[in-house]
This record gives C-alpha cells, sequence and structure tokens, in this order.
C-alpha cells in the first residue's frame, strides 16, 4: 500500500512541475509589468522628473474628485453596456443556428464567417465604418439618391456611431463563445419540448436560454471588458471630443508623460475588469454549479 502511494507520488509530481515554465512565464511577461503599473500609479508626477519615487494616493484622489473623470467614467460604462446588450442580442441567434446546422459543411463555413473580421485590425475595422458613416459615406449617399433624407445626417463622430462599431468588433467574440455553451445542449432536450406542444420560440425561450446562460453570462463578461479598454474605435469613429477611457490612458501616459495618472487610469479599467470576471464566476458557480 505504501509502494502504490509512493509511486503515485511521484507519477503526480511530474504533473505540476510541467506548469512551472508557463506559470514562470506568465508572471514574468503579464503579471511584473501589471505590478509595476499599479506602483506607478501611486507615485507622484513631475514634468521634470516623470516620477518622483515616492508613494501617494493623489493620482486616485484626482480620478475620483475630479467630474471630467467621473464623467469620462461614466460614459465608457454606458457605452460598454449598451454594446454589451445589442451584441448578446444579435449572437444569440447566430450561436444558435450555427450549433444547430446540420450540415458540417455549412456549420463550417458559418464559423469561417464569423471569425473572418478578426484576421483584421480593429483600427482597419474601423476605417471601413468611417467610409459608411460619414458624412459623404455609403449611409448618407445611399438615403439622399433614395429622397429619403434633405441633408446628409450626423453619424460619425458620435456615441452611436461608436456602439455600431463596438459591436462588429465585439459579435464574433461573443458568437463564438454562446456556440461553444450551445453545442453541449442536447437537442433532445428540444425535441422532447415540441413533442409537448412547445412551439419553437417556446422552446427557445423556456429550454435553451437557460442552459445557455453561462455561455451569454460568460460573453457579456468578455464583450463589456473589450468595450471597456477599446482605443482604436473611440479614437476613429467618436473623434477628439469623445473622451473614452482607453484613449485617456494614451494621451496620459504618450502625449502627456504623466505615467503615474496614466497608470491609475489603467488600474481603474483593471481593476473593473477584474471585479466583473470574479462576479460573474462567482455568479456562474452558485447558479449552476
Amino acid at each position: 500500500m505504501l509502494h502504490v502511494s509512493a509511486r503515485h507520488a511521484r507519477a503526480s509530481r511530474p504533473r505540476g512541475t510541467l506548469a512551472l515554465p508557463a506559470l514562470l512565464v506568465v508572471s514574468f511577461f503579464l503579471l511584473a509589468p501589471l505590478a509595476l503599473i499599479l506602483r506607478y500609479s501611486f507615485d507622484k508626477y513631475d514634468p521634470v522628473q516623470l516620477m518622483l519615487g515616492v508613494l501617494s494616493a493623489e493620482n486616485y484622489i484626482k480620478l475620483f474628485g475630479d467630474p471630467f473623470y467621473q464623467k469620462v467614467l461614466l460614459l465608457t460604462a454606458r457605452i460598454a453596456l449598451i454594446s454589451t446588450c445589442v451584441t448578446i442580442l444579435l449572437s444569440f441567434p447566430v450561436a444558435y443556428c450555427i450549433s444547430r446546422a446540420e450540415s458540417e459543411r455549412w456549420r463550417s463555413r458559418m464559423i469561417i464567417l464569423v471569425v473572418l473580421p478578426l484576421l483584421l485590425g480593429n483600427a482597419v475595422r474601423s476605417a471601413a465604418w468611417m467610409v459608411v458613416m460619414g458624412t459623404k459615406g455609403v449611409v448618407n449617399s445611399t438615403l439622399l439618391w433614395l429622397g429619403m433624407i434633405g441633408e446628409p445626417l450626423t453619424i460619425l463622430y458620435t456615441p452611436t456611431a461608436v456602439v455600431i462599431a463596438l459591436v462588429s468588433v465585439l459579435l464574433p467574440y461573443a458568437i463564438i463563445t454562446m456556440q461553444s455553451v450551445m453545442d453541449s445542449i442536447p437537442r433532445s432536450l428540444e425535441e422532447a419540448a415540441q413533442s409537448l406542444g412547445y412551439s419553437p420560440a417556446r422552446t427557445i425561450a423556456q429550454v435553451v436560454l437557460p442552459l445557455a446562460m453561462p455561455g451569454l453570462i460568460a460573453a457579456g463578461a468578455i464583450c463589456f471588458a473589450l468595450a471597456m479598454n477599446a482605443y482604436a474605435t473611440p479614437v476613429l469613429i467618436g473623434g477628439p471630443k469623445m473622451q473614452m477611457m482607453g484613449p485617456l490612458v494614451f494621451e496620459q501616459i504618450a502625449k502627456v508623460s504623466n505615467w503615474p495618472f496614466g497608470s491609475a487610469l489603467a488600474c481603474l479599467l483593471m481593476a473593473s475588469t477584474i471585479l466583473l470576471t470574479i462576479l460573474s464566476t462567482r455568479f456562474l458557480h452558485k447558479k449552476y454549479y
């Protein structure tokens, strides 16, 4: 018995050591820079020396006490929340259709079409949206040609335009996340519900949707975090007058060279993302596991 236990301990020890190199790489290239940014956020800014090397809560006092930054944070959260809700509503039927596709060939083609936009950078996609939503863009030109409007609409450089562009960026992530969860839902449950007289819409609402809720919550958390940290889309689609947290972090660090305050803004975004991830994970385990 002792011989078997010793052999089992020796066999399980290498499994843990296999993960050690990956943990070291992640710690060095990810956790160490994040820890450095956290340290910078508690430093004092000096126009000449940039950082004085002293601990201070001045950046966070400025961040939470200045109405301008409160307004920027609320605007970013509102746009991220709206974009996430719209993305979930649009991606659910697409993910369901992919999951329930009878032909494996069509299923693969639909997945490729969903993933294809990810091969393009956000800047390229944002530039395309600028062509579509500009004053002389595709939308305005079409509406003017049809006689539906008398003068071009102001679409670009508005919160609505940012939401539209963000939704296009977030859709692939949400669809793939929800589709992977729906694949695990047996089709026999839908067939059983329909044999009891449920309509297709009622079957989806009362059978598929509750079982797919973990995928919806996970997709929502991913989309909200990506929208909160978006940079290229707010800069190109929102314009210089529209302030969001991502471009503001870049401006403080790259243009103003205020590393301490820029790090404080980055830490706030990081904290909101981590908090959302923890809350969604706890909700999923409490509700479904």
